[in-house]
């Protein structure tokens, strides 16, 4: 029989887990600051900590970094949370240290992590399947974690508590970043008179090219453009045009891209003076 889950935290990664894992077979209690509506076959509570803390096998604090150890706090004064329990947070930067308020209950502490953008609780069960989800903390918390991930299609991986926020912001160049440029990219792609349709249609594209490639073959692979064919000249027409925080961002970009790229090392010094 699957475990009974709870969740305390009604935003997008309560919601998303909490619709993957019910779709899986998990009865799934969710517990949020304020009424909304919720994705079936969820439910959901408001208002003081539930009663049914006390009864779910496991307890999944979907909360911001910065209220996990609150949160954590009000679970333990409350005395809901007991021994047989399982108690894992859903941060990327955050260690089972931050769980460290609930130790007296004797409850199993740890993280689960999904390495997946969680945008929309509704299409989250699918784009979960084939992820990889990381888990640290006590040896019954990762074995309960890496169940869960697994019974909703993810890849469970073991990682030291210390290394967390090293990972996370591996996570966040990865994902945020790539979005961010994602927005420059637009900007430039405006200012050179594309209109707003065919430069959304052009990042599109070239960043699943890109995705896709990063996928079968690896960022080294991956990597086309000026610095990886050592083309000095493209690179110096690029830099006369852009300006400010473009030009700059350019340089930083493309200095990171260069450790990527193949190249001889007359060209390579070359473009390393552009890039200064």
């Amino acid at each position: 029989m699957a475990a009974t889950v709870g969740i305390l935290g009604a935003g997008r990664a309560g919601l998303s887990i909490g619709v993957a894992l019910a779709r899986a077979g998990y009865v799934v209690h969710l517990h949020g600051r304020r009424a909304k509506p919720v994705p079936p076959p969820l439910t959901l509570s408001t208002g003081r900590l539930p009663a049914w803390l006390s009864q779910v096998d496991v307890i999944i604090l979907a909360v911001p970094d910065d209220a996990v150890r609150a949160v954590a706090a009000d679970a333990a004064g409350a005395g809901l949370v007991h021994r047989g329990q399982v108690v894992l947070h859903l941060s990327g930067a955050l260690g089972r240290e931050v769980l460290s308020p609930l130790e007296p209950s004797g409850a199993a502490l740890g993280s689960l992590h999904p390495l997946q953008t969680l945008s929309d609780p509704e299409t989250a069960p699918e784009r979960l399947r084939g992820a990889v989800a990381t888990v640290v903390g006590d040896p019954r918390a990762v074995e309960l974690a890496a169940a869960l991930a697994r019974a909703v299609g993810m890849e469970p991986v073991p990682i030291a508590a210390g290394q967390k926020p090293l990972y996370h912001a591996a996570a966040v160049v990865a994902s945020n970043f790539m979005v961010t440029l994602a927005g420059v990219a637009q900007r430039l792609f405006l200012g050179a008179g594309l209109t707003e349709d065919a430069a959304r249609k052009a990042l599109a594209a070239l960043m699943a090219g890109a995705v896709e490639n990063v996928r079968t073959a690896g960022p080294r692979v991956a990597l086309t453009g000026p610095v990886a064919r050592g083309d000095v000249e493209t690179i110096r027409r690029h830099l006369a045009v852009l300006r400010g925080e473009d030009a700059e961002l350019y340089r930083t970009v493309s200095r990171a891209a260069l450790e990527l790229a193949r190249l001889d090392p007359e060209r390579r010094r070359a473009i390393e003076e552009l890039l200064c």
